[in-house]
């Protein structure tokens, strides 16, 4: 969410082949796990026939205009997780417009809500798509990591305001503590994170333990490389940790907006939101479907969501009608939307930009510094504020820790 053509080693290619190989190994059981699902969720639609009738009833007197909001509430939050990409690529330094990143996000929800494990087929796919309009092959791998990580904290945070919002008591009444100690964890990280960078001499050692670690695999090696070359860009650009306010507030309003969309669904059918527990069903929703066990969630999506939804008051004919009218919005629509948007951006001319990096060979020496000479041993600090100097990477090439080790895979 491979690298070019060429068989050139590059960083970003590394990391993304490992999830495509991944999926490719364990296809099998994906699509075994994928039928039982829907061949479950087939058999429960049988048995809940009567309600499957009531709730197409409720579907049928539906408010229009409030429908058109909850489409736009829905629209609205494709565009956030568009703008979120669309400023790291800027940060990293490449020009790629808006409309184009929103038809490359469009086309990625589609491919991977098409097939079993397509997460990694999308990202590979946007990874093709960044490199032919001007995005360095680090900078492409690395926004698609970035992003990723910011879209799963921001769920996180829904979930961890839906739990407190339900209360002590209710069906997630149980999940309360697990998310209140992940939530004191993700609260030390950052602090940890923000000393890092007030304090500059222990940033400079927390790197080169960094980097040392990542001597020991060629994986996190290349992991390394990618992060620490996509934040010397991002803070030549947007120095600090204020400018990184305004993605992270993107992220959060993309599940934001899709929760509105959920919302303005049990509106226009004229039903009663219950507020005590809708954000806690969504976020639990949310990350269900994200497992990807099935293409695009079907069946544990809707599932999950019923359920909960009937768990927090609403009858089983309502929380079907609703359920079903917000996958149509969310997922259905989309569909034929993201292929049309991917069959554009394939056909159109998508070249690298000045702004591209060159791809690197196997022995290539990316984002290479001055020798420090030979007296420079691993704790020397070169450099203005990398704190790094010139060595050996784990397969040879030159890296910013001063160590070398013999060639060695993940």
């Amino acid at each position: 969410m491979a690298g070019r053509p060429g068989g050139h080693k590059g960083t970003s290619r590394h990391a993304l082949a490992a999830p495509v190989a991944a999926v490719a190994s364990v296809r099998p059981l994906w699509w075994a796990v994928s039928g039982l699902l829907v061949a479950a969720a087939v058999v429960v639609a049988f048995t809940r026939r009567h309600e499957l009738v009531t709730a197409v009833d409720l579907i049928d007197d539906v408010r229009l205009p409030r429908l058109l909001i909850a489409a736009g509430f829905e629209a609205a939050s494709l565009a956030c997780l568009a703008a979120v990409q669309h400023w790291l690529l800027r940060a990293g330094g490449a020009r790629i417009r808006l409309r184009v990143v929103g038809a490359v996000v469009l086309a990625a929800n589609a491919i991977a809500g098409a097939l079993p494990g397509g997460a990694a087929f999308a990202a590979a796919w946007v990874f093709r798509q960044f490199r032919r309009r001007g995005a360095g092959q680090v900078l492409a791998g690395t926004v698609l990591v970035v992003a990723g990580l910011l879209s799963g904290l921001s769920l996180f945070v829904l979930l961890m305001a839906g739990v407190l919002a339900a209360g002590s008591s209710g069906p997630v009444a149980g999940v309360r503590p697990v998310v209140l100690w992940l939530a004191a964890v993700v609260v030390l990280v950052a602090g940890v994170a923000a000393g890092l960078f007030r304090f500059p001499r222990v940033g400079r050692r927390a790197r080169r333990l960094w980097r040392r670690i990542g001597l020991r695999s060629r994986r996190l090696w290349d992991i390394e490389q990618a992060l620490s070359r996509l934040a010397r860009q991002v803070r030549t650009t947007r120095p600090g940790i204020r400018p990184w306010l305004w993605p992270s507030s993107l992220a959060v309003l993309n599940w934001g907006f899709d929760l509105a969309c959920l919302v303005t669904c049990v509106w226009s059918l004229g039903i009663a939101v219950p507020w005590h527990g809708v954000l806690a069903a969504y976020a639990l929703t949310q990350f269900a479907g994200s497992l990807r066990l099935t293409p695009g969630g079907l069946g544990v999506v809707e599932t999950s969501l019923t359920a909960l939804l009937v768990l927090y008051g609403l009858s089983a004919e309502q929380a079907i009608a609703v359920t079903l009218l917000y996958r149509v919005l969310s997922y259905w629509v989309l569909q034929p939307i993201g292929w049309a948007s991917g069959l554009g951006l394939t056909l159109s001319r998508g070249h690298a930009g000045p702004d591209a990096e060159p791809d690197a060979g196997p022995d290539a020496e990316p984002d290479a510094e001055p020798d420090a000479g030979p007296d420079a041993g691993p704790d020397t600090d070169v450099g203005s504020d990398s704190g790094s100097i010139s060595g050996k990477g784990p397969d040879g090439e030159s890296s910013s820790d001063g160590e070398s080790t013999p060639n060695s895979s993940a």
